[in-house]
């Protein structure tokens, strides 16, 4: 059975183009422009498997973002690709906070986005080799690397303590630690430094 995607993108040529690539590698696809379609295609679809949102939508920049809280409220749990060309904190912030599966910078091409949705719905996030070697440099401990792996995989730290069988308090000892040898201050900034190089 085919994988259905939702796909919210309110430039009209990007749409189609990214819609034929879809479909063509075997997905069926939905598209919206903006928010309002966005929720109305959901209300009638079948179950979504996957949601790629862009970031702005027509004059509000933050767009995207509101279709993602929509599209929770509703109901619609499927993994969310956003795809932006500002990727700011704020931003991806926001996005970390509702759910996002993964941030795709434009610009990117066709093969990139199937191979970014082929990831989340195997809920396989190999690491390539720019954050692999990332990782690396940051010199993190055995310890501190799983704890970054499952950050990378959107876990909070409660969530994450109770994998690795330690404290809340703990884990997030090891999250400041991770994020001073990455260079980076928060959650937001620490995906943006390892998912955006993958673009």
């Amino acid at each position: 059975m085919k994988k259905l995607v939702l796909l919210v993108e309110d430039e009209f040529d990007t749409r189609e183009l990214l819609a034929r690539a879809l479909e063509r590698a075997g997905y069926d696809c939905l598209t919206a422009a903006n928010e309002r379609e966005a929720i109305a295609t959901a209300r009638t679809a079948s179950a979504i498997d996957v949601v790629v949102c862009d970031v702005v939508l027509g004059n509000d920049a933050l767009g995207g973002l509101k279709t993602m809280t929509a599209l929770r409220a509703l109901g619609v749990s499927a993994p969310v690709i956003v795809v932006t060309a500002y990727a700011d904190v704020e931003k991806l912030t926001v996005a970390l906070n509702e759910g996002a599966a993964h941030f795709l910078e434009k610009p990117f091409r066709a093969p990139q986005l199937l191979e970014v949705i082929e990831r989340v719905l195997s809920n396989k996030k190999p690491l390539t080799d720019s954050v692999s070697a990332l990782l690396a440099r940051a010199q993190l401990t055995e310890k501190e690397r799983a704890v970054a792996l499952l950050l990378l995989d959107g876990l909070s730290s409660n969530e994450i303590a109770e994998v690795q069988k330690n404290s809340p308090k703990t884990i997030r000892q090891h999250v400041s630690q991770i994020y001073a040898k990455c260079g980076v201050s928060s959650r937001a900034q620490f995906f943006r430094l390892m998912y955006l190089r993958q673009s």
